[in-house]
């Protein structure tokens, strides 16, 4: 029997019938064939079989033959700028990747970082992405309004966006690794979050804009930045985010520093807690996993980024069975150049199933799935809204084409989604607003991005190179 809510017979409603439907609730419901019907920006009907007979105001009607219905996919780590900067220091660690591209991310500025948001955008939003996030941690002097540029980027392209603005304080000359100028002082960087904050953050239910405070990892800034940059998140009440236990020399880091290793370093800054998610968290004993189920810490998993760096590979199926809420991540698109998350599905569960321990049962198919949607928006803080296919949630949802020879010999439409190469988007909705159809973005040019990101990239070079 279906489930549905209330709504006014005036509302316009897009009604999907005749398609497979994971909804990645608590009990994780499916259909093989079902119906879902979206009045306005909430979900007003799901379960199986057609629709309700005698809808008012049917504005569309989607025939979802072979086709799978999930949740929108939910990123919830990225640096959208390094859309510019792809296929550089190939070869190389996290931090001698990061000495070597410190210098030209220090050259960005606002036209740049607008272009490469379209980039980073346009990528997810064709995979299936209808809540972003992007971590912006560089912020040159005289580079305009970098915030801005990038929230406008994301509500023109439609999507749901979380802006995690970042920071950094302690560069060369204070034993970090940023370049000298490419770095603030503590005051400025407090000073700015909490304006972007002000200005931007909305805390609605259906909200589509939202900032979260960043510092941006434990070699790059201060601990006085971390300490008051908790409480500055705290006092105005929103989510808190940076990077955590991502290699081996940030853990030495650590310990040579400050006596101590990441996790229990963060927990002395005030940096543990349910309204705080971390990046990467590969290097976590059985004590630091405890600490984070313990406090409900999140964690973005970016299975592709780690394996690019030689990171290593995270303990996502102990997290899980502690309790910790994890999601996925791109992360920047220098260290995963394709930039997509419906990829992440499959390499989260094949590289997890490396794990010497867990192996074939270390993920499957489904608990896959639960990362790049409903876990995304706990991480995030959003899971009463977006994150699973409820009634009453906001209709953030997207269509995957299984009907490609790819995958039409695959029984199980998740098992064909997440094992199966990347599936074609027929149509994404965000807010019950489509933003892809047929595999194609509705509010962005993908030719003018692809000339407008190329261009951006040339100049920078050029730039950096002076």
């Amino acid at each position: 029997m279906a489930a549905s809510a209330a709504h006014d017979s005036a509302t316009r409603r897009i009604v999907i019938e005749n398609c497979a439907i994971a909804t990645v609730d608590a009990n994780d419901t499916e259909y093989a064939s079902g119906h879902i019907v979206v009045a306005g920006n909430r979900i007003e009907f799901i379960g199986a079989g057609k629709a309700p007979e005698n809808l008012e105001n049917v504005v569309r009607r989607i025939d979802g033959t072979g086709h799978l219905v999930t949740p929108g996919l939910v990123n919830t780590h990225h640096h959208f700028y390094q859309w510019i900067t792809r296929g550089l220091a190939t070869d190389h660690n996290l931090f001698n990747w990061l000495v070597a591209l410190y210098p030209t991310w220090a050259r960005i500025d606002e036209q740049m970082t607008y272009t490469a948001a379209q980039g980073s955008l346009a990528a997810m939003a064709k995979g299936g992405v209808t809540t972003a996030m992007d971590h912006h941690y560089v912020f040159p002097k005289g580079s305009g309004d970098l915030s801005g540029s990038i929230i406008r980027a994301a509500s023109e392209m439609g999507v749901r966006f979380t802006l995690a603005r970042g920071s950094m304080d302690r560069s060369e000359k204070d034993g970090g690794l940023p370049p000298d100028h490419a770095v603030e002082t503590l005051e400025g960087a407090l000073a700015d979050t909490e304006a972007t904050v002000k200005k931007f953050h909305d805390a609605s239910f259906d909200s589509m804009t939202q900032v979260a405070v960043a510092p941006c990892s434990p070699f790059s800034v201060s601990t006085e930045l971390l300490k008051q940059g908790a409480e500055l998140a705290r006092r105005l009440g929103v989510r808190m985010h940076t990077h955590g236990s991502e290699t081996v020399e940030e853990e030495k880091f650590c310990h040579e520093l400050f006596g101590m290793g990441p996790t229990d370093y963060f927990e002395s800054t005030g940096w543990l807690g349910e309204d705080v998610w971390m990046a990467h968290s590969v290097h976590m004993n059985d004590s630091d996993i405890a600490a984070f189920a313990r406090t409900k810490t999140g964690v973005a998993h970016c299975p592709s980024s780690n394996a690019r760096l030689a990171a290593g590979i995270a303990r996502v199926p102990d997290m899980l069975a502690a309790g910790v809420p994890v999601g996925l991540g791109v992360d920047g698109t220098a260290s995963n150049e394709s930039g997509e998350l419906h990829t992440e599905l499959r390499n989260a569960l094949l590289i997890n199933r490396l794990n010497p321990v867990h192996r074939e049962r270390a993920l499957n198919a489904r608990q896959a799935l639960r990362l790049g949607t409903y876990g995304g928006a706990q991480v995030l803080g959003r899971a009463d809204n977006i994150g699973s296919l409820e009634v009453g949630k906001c209709a953030d949802l997207v269509l995957w084409n299984l009907n490609t020879f790819l995958h039409s010999s695959i029984a199980d439409p998740v098992t064909a989604l997440v094992f199966g190469a990347a599936a074609p988007v027929t149509a994404s909705f965000v807010n019950g607003k489509q933003i892809v159809e047929n595999n194609r973005l509705l509010f962005a040019d993908e030719d003018a991005i692809a000339v407008s990101t190329r261009e951006e990239a040339q100049r920078l070079a050029r730039i950096a190179q002076a």
